[in-house]
Formats: structure tokens, C-alpha cells, sequence
């Protein structure tokens, strides 16, 4: 009987191993999945951060690009701050 037993561990031990082996070969994967998207985001999505200007460069924004920024902030959250329906967030709400 304990012949049958130590079968059962080892069958189970291997079986462990290859869930493990598999398991690790995903998340390998979805790493590499994970930075090519990464990139991808960083190269497509432009930026609203204008390019720096030399040391010593300054001036003032402005008022129809300050008006331009503010209006495009409120598009962007409701009256009273929060985020809209249509700000293309990614939100999942669950009931």
C-alpha cells in the first residue's frame, strides 16, 4: 500500500511541475506582452507638456491659450471636478 502512495505523490509532484513550468512560460510572455504595449504607448500617446524652453526663455501664455487650456480642462471633468461620462476613461464599474 505505501508503493501506491508514493506513486500517487510523485504523479501529483509532476503534475505540479508542469502547472508551475506552464504557469511560469505565461507570465514570461505577458511580461514581453506587457513592454512591448508599454512602448508602443510611450512612442503613440503625444504628450500636452510643450518642449522645454532654453534656461533664461520666459513668456507669458497668452490669454486666448490660457482660455484654449481652460476650456479644454473643463471638457475633460465636470463643473464641480469630477471626471464625465464621455472623458474616455477606461472606468469598469461592477454592480
Amino acid at each position: 500500500m505505501s508503493n501506491n502512495r508514493v506513486e500517487q505523490l510523485e504523479s501529483t509532484v509532476a503534475e505540479l511541475e508542469s502547472t508551475v513550468e506552464g504557469l511560469t512560460d505565461e507570465l514570461i510572455e505577458a511580461k514581453e506582452r506587457i513592454r512591448v504595449l508599454e512602448a508602443e504607448l510611450d512612442t503613440e500617446t503625444p504628450t500636452r507638456v510643450p518642449e522645454r524652453r532654453s534656461e533664461g526663455e520666459t513668456t507669458e501664455a497668452e490669454p486666448d491659450e490660457v482660455a484654449e487650456a481652460a476650456a479644454d480642462a473643463d471638457a475633460d471633468t465636470g463643473t464641480d471636478g469630477e471626471k464625465t461620462e464621455d472623458s474616455r476613461s477606461d472606468d469598469i464599474i461592477v454592480a
